[in-house]
């Protein structure tokens, strides 16, 4: 009997299920070893040397395994392809002793029966490139972690952290907030018109875009910190100009100046890396960078998906060919290609010999596993299947028209645009939607758009009837904040980081309340973030530098290629860092980070400031520890004072506003005699009522309340609930929808809609 050691348990069962008797499949739930959690863990003068060690839990598993092993004729170390995988298994060679040049290890992008089995028939040694370029970022980030965490402890509050790729994606999104602040909003107008043909067909809307040859439309690009942003507004500043130019249209004559028809082809995009695959379930799917990697690794380890830490575009030939004969039978060979389509990996640093994300089976359609799958894994192995097929299915074909039309004033001479298309062939389209579509496709869930601004037929010289001309006022856009999708994107874009890494960055963020997310799904940094970040950005340049950052992550390539040794790299990084580090702990000052007040200590007279402890922000003395004075900060007090008349639910004595690990709450003024508490109604109104629940004798008409959910995710709810459950995630604004009578609510970019899904 042999035995193989996988690192997961579902692996292991799906692994089981297609060996037979010869083979004993079990898990290592995981790292076996790590570095230790309670001390460095690194030899720095022995040449960074790591010193790992079995944790409790994980001695718990190493002892069965040793267990197994001495029953088996041999072992095969089977954990995942990455480097990750490559150092577990090297972790499990050192604790069972296994000999390092023996060929005991195997790799299979795919979980099924042909893969493991031809991964079996080709074992190798332990790479240990690929495991020296894992043990460097690891020290690299403990070096980081153990050295520069104290410092925020020491300066600002207990439990902070900084990393090299946290620290980077915090100063993201810290730059974008500050861009959006100091943003000056400028006003400017837009024209359109509606028009009709001598037809009286329904009337379609042109855009004004010249105005006596000069155009009226122009491009802001704003410098940004992670990019250029660029946002398009038009030449009219006024609304006095606006109103000359809307009078003069409503007397002008309109006629057809030039049609130009055009066949466009629309080309499906790649098959998912982990980068791609983590944007697109967040923006269609709604779920977390964090929340999409765990359910595809369980997808993973099922046998339904390949890896799915890749940054290839690269399918198997095997997959191409499945792919072709699932199209052909579900959609006809019309939708076939002749030959593969192939794609080209964009990322920064990627590593082309890896397979993108996709089904293992192509020819499994998500109907076919829906019984099999949880609701969550079921969308996102739609998600990947259809992505996948599409890539290797026929272009759509689109049939798009533009417009221009004259208009003659008395004083000046317009150009407007009006474009339309239609789709000739849907294509990959019928398999892989486009956004804000209007009727179903293939395998449901999502819809595709039949038309685009459907135009009447016209003709050259046609003469036409104006229905209305517009003016609209807008203003220009700060840049927004960034999705976690987006946020992912940037990342890439600029080689920060590896497809293992994005979602347990973006998670450690939040864990640190650094960050948090508004209604719209949007990152915006809190002050403990903003402290953080600015303590980074001007001791420690370096750290949160992405030229700097994305450098480090092609050194630890190099590695893993065998083209650099690690402890170089390490050396070269960390004695700069501590020099600096040793320099810069002496240097800042707390008072110098810290806000300062206008008010003097009452017991020494020092300076005040805003402190930040376990359960928040208080006022504290600079002198402390020598002077203990503190008092409760005006936001405190002010909720303090709202709930003043509250009495104990206990004895009836006066309560008054604690703070605990979750925050503020009412606790009994007698305290500890008595033990009395009670929530504190943080709720804010939107002066909204609620829809659902009009007055009755026994309680009042709801008023509609910012409130948080479970996750922190923040909702909108009737203040009667339970007894009535309306909620909406948008704001509402107070108004009702002219066609259905439902709250409207805000949308992103200042729009507004419908709170009713099912009215357009």
């Amino acid at each position: 009997m042999k035995l193989i050691i996988v690192e997961s348990p579902t692996k292991a069962r799906t692994i089981s299920k297609f060996l037979g008797r010869d083979y004993k499949v079990k898990s290592s739930y995981g790292h076996i070893r790590d570095l230790p959690q309670k001390e460095m863990g690194v030899d720095i003068e022995n040449n960074f040397a790591p010193k790992y060690v079995v944790n409790a839990k994980a001695r718990e598993k190493v002892n069965p395994l040793k267990d197994e092993m001495k029953k088996a004729a041999s072992v095969i170390l089977a954990t995942d392809e990455d480097r990750e995988g490559e150092a577990i298994a090297w972790h499990l060679s050192e604790i069972l002793k296994l000999n390092p040049e023996e060929k005991n290890r195997i790799v299979f992008h795919e979980i099924t029966k042909k893969a493991v089995e031809e991964a079996l028939e080709n074992p190798r040694q332990l790479d240990f490139h690929l495991v020296d370029a894992q043990q460097a970022r690891r020290i690299l980030d403990r070096l980081v972690g153990y050295e520069l965490s104290p410092l925020l402890w020491k300066k600002i509050k207990r439990g902070l952290s900084a990393g090299r790729v946290q620290s980077i994606a915090l100063r993201i999104i810290c730059e974008r907030e500050r861009e959006i602040e100091k943003f000056s909003k400028e006003e400017y107008w837009t024209i359109s018109a509606e028009l009709k043909d001598k037809n009286n067909s329904d009337p379609f809307e042109a855009a004004l875009i010249q105005q006596n040859e000069k155009k009226i439309e122009e491009v802001a690009t704003l410098k940004l910190f992670a990019g250029d942003y660029k946002s398009k507004k038009s030449t009219v500043k006024s609304e006095k100009e606006a109103l000359e130019i809307k009078a003069e249209l409503e007397k002008a004559a309109f006629k057809v100046s030039e049609i130009l028809k055009k066949e466009t082809t629309r080309t499906p995009p790649p098959p998912f890396t982990t980068s791609t695959l983590q944007q697109a379930a967040i923006n269609s799917l709604g779920f977390s960078a964090k929340q999409t990697m765990m359910i595809a690794q369980k997808l993973y380890e099922q046998g339904h998906i390949t890896y799915m830490r890749t940054d290839s575009t690269n399918l198997s030939l095997p997959s191409l060919l499945a792919a072709k004969k699932t199209i052909e039978k579900l959609f006809g060979k019309n939708y076939s290609l002749e030959s593969p389509r192939f794609y080209k990996t964009k990322s920064k640093g990627a590593q082309e010999a890896h397979e993108a994300i996709r089904p293992t089976r192509p020819e499994a359609s998500p109907d076919e596993l829906n019984g099999s799958l949880d609701l969550n894994q079921h969308k996102l192995y739609r998600l990947i299947w259809r992505r996948m097929v599409a890539c290797q299915m026929q272009p759509a074909i689109l049939n798009s028209v533009r417009v221009l039309i004259d208009a003659k004033g008395a004083k000046n001479n317009y150009t407007f645009q009006a474009n339309g298309s239609t789709i000739k062939f849907d294509g990959y389209l019928k398999v892989y939607p486009a956004r804000n579509a209007t009727h179903s496709v293939a395998g449901g869930g999502d819809k595709l758009p039949v038309t685009e601004n459907l135009l009447p037929p016209l003709k050259e010289k046609e003469i036409l009837d104006l229905a209305e001309a517009k003016a609209n006022r807008k203003e220009t856009m700060p840049p927004p904040r960034y999705t976690e999708a987006s946020l992912v994107k940037v990342l890439e874009e600029n080689g920060i980081g590896r497809p293992s890494t994005y979602a347990p960055t973006i998670s450690t963020i939040f864990d640190r309340k650094y960050i948090e997310k508004n209604e719209e799904r949007r990152l915006f940094p809190l002050e403990i973030g903003f402290l953080v970040n600015d303590l980074l950005v001007e001791h420690f340049p370096q750290i949160v530098n992405m030229t700097f950052t994305a450098t480090l992550e092609e050194d630890f390539d190099r590695i893993a290629e065998g083209k650099k040794e690690w402890v170089p790299v390490i050396r070269e990084f960390y004695e700069p860092f501590h020099k600096n580090l040793a320099g810069k702990t002496k240097e800042i000052k707390k008072e110098d980070i810290l806000e300062k007040l206008d008010k003097k200590c009452p017991e020494c007279g020092g300076d005040l400031l805003v402190r930040f402890g376990r359960f928040g922000k208080f006022i504290a003395c600079n002198n402390f520890p020598k002077c203990k004075y503190t008092e409760k900060t005006a936001e405190e007090k002010k909720v303090e004072e709202e709930n003043s008349s509250e009495t104990c639910p206990e004895c009836g004595a006066p309560m008054v506003v604690k703070r605990g690990k979750y925050g503020a709450f009412l606790g009994c003024s007698k305290y500890p005699d008595c033990k009395g508490i009670k929530k504190i109604t943080s709720d804010k109104t939107t002066g909204v009522k609620c829809p659902k629940c009009p007055p009755t004798g026994d309680r009042p008409q709801g008023d509609i309340l910012e409130r948080r959910s479970r996750k922190g995710r923040l909702f909108y709810g009737c203040s009667n609930y339970p007894h009535c459950d309306f909620s909406l995630w948008n704001r509402p604004t107070g108004k009702t929808c002219e066609k259905c009578g439902s709250l409207m609510v805000f949308a992103a970019k200042g729009e507004t809609k419908c709170s009713n899904k099912e009215c357009k």
